[in-house]
Order: structure tokens, then C-alpha cells, then sequence
């Protein structure tokens, strides 16, 4: 059986385009768009499932709200986005989370313009002029991608992870987007299943539909 494993390059992509290819299950790092259905790792074997929440059904679950308001504390800058010394360093700190698959570099995911393919922005997360996270958020028409988030691993009890994709999804609603996509999960357990306990979640079953994501 053969398996959608594919990957073009393309630097300038417009709004529109952007939402016709997060729909089609793409994804980018800088110039570099892919969607893959298999993941195979040293160890295990994954069924790729693209996410997106449809924004008109979200709702905050209870330890989200809890999560809100416990980083209510913690400045919100949200600009266009750009890399610095900053930056690099707290994706240094962060990276020591992996096991495997280690990134070498922030621009692993992101262009040295952020600019490429499309309008970036990013939520940056301060504590006393301390930058404790940072997410790269795509921006197209008529919705918003997330592309790479980091945190400082010394504030796990933050759930920055969490928070970051509820600001996203808040800038979503707020923007006037039907879809926010946080990006690939598996169907099998992984660390990437905080991504599925969101609501209105729904999955891209690679036949062209988009269906609901019943949580387990």
C-alpha cells in the first residue's frame, strides 16, 4: 500500500493559499511545505493526522481555565515575528525536553526571514522582561497555523504549551478565522496528544475530509 509522502519549496505564498494548504494537510518549515502519512521512528511506526479546531464550536475546559489564570501574571506581546539572541538561546534550553529527533537550529522551522512563506507573528511570554516562551503563528485568510512553539523547561508548571495554543486560538476568534491548525498528532499515543484534548477538534483523514476528533 502506498502512502501520501510529499514536499514542494515555495517562498511567497498568499493568505489564501496558505488556508487551501493547511485544508490539504500541509505543513511548512520556512520555504520547505511537506505532508506525510507515515512517521516511522527507531521504534515505533505512526499514522500522521493533521489537526485543526473549528473556532465556532471551541469552548474552554475547566484546567484550561485554570491554566489561564494562572499565567495571568505573565506580559502577552504579540508582533510580527523575528529571531534573536533571545530567542535562540531559550530554544537551546527547550530542546534538551527531546529524547530524539533532536532540531539543531530555531531555523530548522523558520526561515531567516520569518517573513517566508507568508505573514508570521509571534506570541512572546515575559516575566519581568524575561522571555519564558515563544510561539510562530502563520496567518493566512481565514485561519492561523501554528508552526513551532518554545518554552523555558524550568516552568513546567506553567503548561506554556497549553497556554500558548489558547492565546493562539484567542488572536484566532478575535481576527475574525474559522480554523486554527496546531499542527500533526498521531493516532497512536505520543507526546503530541496534549494537541487532541482541545474542543472542536477535528482530523484530516487524508481522503479529502475533514471529520470530528472523538477524544479517547
Amino acid at each position: 500500500m502506498s502512502y501520501i509522502n510529499e514536499y514542494f519549496f515555495c517562498e511567497k505564498v498568499s493568505p489564501e493559499h496558505m488556508d487551501l494548504f493547511w485544508s490539504e494537510g500541509w505543513r511548512h518549515f520556512g520555504s520547505y511545505f511537506f505532508r506525510y502519512e507515515k512517521l516511522l521512528s527507531r521504534k515505533n511506526k505512526y499514522s500522521v493526522i493533521p489537526l485543526r479546531i473549528n473556532l465556532k464550536n471551541f469552548q474552554y475546559s475547566k484546567s484550561q481555565k485554570r491554566i489561564l489564570k494562572k499565567n495571568n501574571d505573565l506580559t502577552i506581546i504579540m508582533r510580527d515575528a523575528f529571531i534573536d539572541k533571545e530567542k535562540e538561546d531559550l530554544f537551546f534550553a527547550h530542546r534538551v525536553r527531546f529524547k530524539e529527533n533532536i532540531p539543531d537550529s530555531i531555523y530548522t522551522f523558520l526561515a531567516k526571514n520569518p517573513k517566508i512563506p507568508c505573514n508570521t507573528q509571534e506570541i512572546c511570554l515575559f516575566q519581568d522582561n524575561k522571555l519564558l516562551a515563544a510561539s510562530f503563528l502563520d496567518v493566512g485568510r481565514q485561519a492561523t497555523s501554528s508552526i513551532y512553539t518554545i518554552f523555558d523547561p524550568n516552568e513546567e508548571k506553567r503548561s506554556l504549551g497549553i497556554y500558548i495554543i489558547l492565546l493562539a486560538i484567542d488572536y484566532s476568534i478575535k481576527t475574525g478565522k474559522t480554523y486554527y491548525y496546531p499542527g500533526y498528532a498521531y493516532k497512536e499515543p505520543s507526546h503530541y496528544d496534549y494537541k487532541k484534548k482541545f474542543a472542536a477538534m477535528e482530523y484530516y483523514n487524508w481522503k479529502k475530509e475533514w471529520l470530528e476528533l472523538v477524544p479517547s
